[in-house]
């Protein structure tokens, strides 16, 4: 390589990267354009030469070249009357508001961002502006899309899968569709809850679920039920909540009216457990030597306040980042066949429990 060759004036071009590294412009376009028949040793002299010029391709060049918007749409999609009457917007804010989305777009701006692959966060609520997603993917304003569905019957999965646009799913969906999905083993996690309650000698035990209508409330239910089940408990007070602080908050009080002895508590994620917890402190009921109380998640909800919840760990961030990488595949080789990756739930043991 050819390192103390000068740079042109101005902001470096592919040219300077060719003579830096020694090699031809076409050879320098390959690499930085994601050809993959170069020979690793000359990638690497190109991606040298591109670091010791401060060379930054241009990207509507690039996407000429590789006829790839480098962009993917990040997808929330939910069904109407979700907002439940609070305004057009309701829906985007509750989900800017849940903790549980942030950790969603730092694992997926993590991945793509070394790659120099852009997220455009997009609301589906409304047939309109599902249809509106599925247009702008069909006109290849994003080389694809990442759905977080906020609704067992979301209908958008299989507008795309129909449409036969790469996307991949977080969670397994209500109804198959032939699409790529991430997801937890969300009925081990149920498990590991069920199992940790009465290991601490809790024989009165509650649940507050997710909504039922999501598989994923389903699966921590099933799991949970199972566990209690095998163990003798058969019979499990149950109340489902929205995966919201409120819920969680009336869900608490009315078991609290209904069951005024129990002694456990399992919750379907830790925004809810932490309305459970207050209102257990407003009963009066120390946690956990009156109710132990185990969430799912391990969000920023499980230590944000003053006592630490046990709590079912979900790894989002990882999640979200295998979500972005299976669509890249899918993106690179259209005709690859469409899978799933589970990963494992962990139990964090803290204060509650």
């Amino acid at each position: 390589m050819s390192g103390d060759l000068p740079v042109s004036a101005g902001a470096p071009t592919l040219e300077d990267v060719a003579r830096v590294a020694g090699v031809s412009r076409a050879t320098v376009s390959r690499v930085v354009n994601g050809v993959r028949n170069v020979d690793p040793g000359i990638q690497e002299a190109v991606r040298r030469a591109v670091a010791a010029t401060g060379y930054a391709p241009n990207r509507a060049a690039r996407s000429l070249v590789t006829r790839r918007a480098e962009t993917i749409a990040l997808v929330v999609s939910g069904v109407d009357g979700d907002a439940q009457d609070d305004g057009p917007d309701a829906f985007a804010a509750r989900v800017l508001a849940d903790p549980f989305f942030g950790r969603v777009v730092a694992g997926v701006v993590g991945f793509l961002r070394p790659r120099s692959t852009h997220p455009v966060l997009m609301f589906a609520e409304t047939p309109a502006e599902r249809e509106q997603i599925v247009g702008y993917l069909r006109q290849g304003s994003a080389d694809g899309a990442l759905i977080v569905s906020a609704h067992g019957e979301d209908p958008l999965p299989a507008l795309v899968a129909e449409a036969g646009l790469p996307a991949v799913l977080f969670a397994r969906p209500a109804r198959p569709v032939p699409l790529s999905h991430v997801d937890l083993a969300h009925a081990d996690g149920g498990r590991l809850a069920a199992e940790h309650l009465l290991a601490r000698g809790c024989r009165r035990i509650a649940t507050i679920t997710g909504p039922l209508d999501v598989p994923a409330g389903q699966d921590r239910l099933t799991g949970f039920r199972d566990a209690m089940a095998r163990r003798g408990h058969p019979y499990v007070p149950i109340v489902e909540g929205r995966f919201t602080q409120r819920s969680g908050e009336e869900a608490m009080a009315r078991l609290l009216a209904e069951h005024p002895d129990l002694d456990g508590v399992f919750v379907g994620n830790d925004v809810m457990a932490r309305g459970a917890c207050q209102v257990l402190g407003e009963h009066g009921r120390r946690i956990p030597d009156d109710v132990a109380v185990v969430g799912f998640d391990d969000s920023a909800a499980a230590t944000s306040g003053r006592l630490g919840l046990t709590t079912v760990r979900q790894p989002v961030e990882a999640m979200a980042a295998e979500m972005a990488r299976l669509l890249q595949e899918h993106i690179e080789t259209p005709e690859r066949p469409v899978t799933s990756v589970v990963f494992e739930p962990e139990l964090v043991v803290r204060e509650s429990a």
